[in-house]
């Protein structure tokens, strides 16, 4: 239900930022919160832990943004005070943009993806091959 772009900066290296962005796109509870629009920072920064590169995550900031604005819910590897209604209204939007800087250095890149619905998981848990 939910386009998903996730746009990493301030890498050290493009694979670090390429990494980063494909583990927040396929990470289930990161998709599973966009899908609930729950501006729940914690799990993108995990799913930033769980990547396979070298950074450091106290440097990390994280950012909601749709047509309806943008919320930083992040900085420094640390929550940070936001308002939940303006992120819920960031969150019902069909396209959402996860930006993500590292803040270590000046590579980019950018992951697709989408949510993951109730319809998707009873499809998919049904399917018999």
């Amino acid at each position: 239900s939910h386009l998903i772009t996730c746009t990493v900066t301030g890498a050290a290296d493009e694979q670090a930022a390429e990494t980063v962005s494909k583990s927040v796109i396929g990470s289930a509870l990161t998709k599973a919160a966009i899908f609930g629009a729950d501006a729940n920072w914690g799990r993108v920064l995990c799913a930033i832990g769980y990547a396979p590169a070298e950074f450091d995550i106290d440097k990390v900031d994280v950012a909601l943004k749709s047509t309806a604005g943008t919320v930083t819910v992040c900085q420094n590897g640390a929550g940070v005070d936001f308002s939940e209604e303006e992120a819920a209204k960031v969150l019902a939007e069909d396209e959402i943009y996860i930006l993500v800087d590292l803040n270590q250095g000046d590579e980019k890149a950018t992951a697709w993806g989408c949510d993951l619905t109730y319809d998707y998981v009873k499809i998919n848990g049904d399917y018999r091959t």
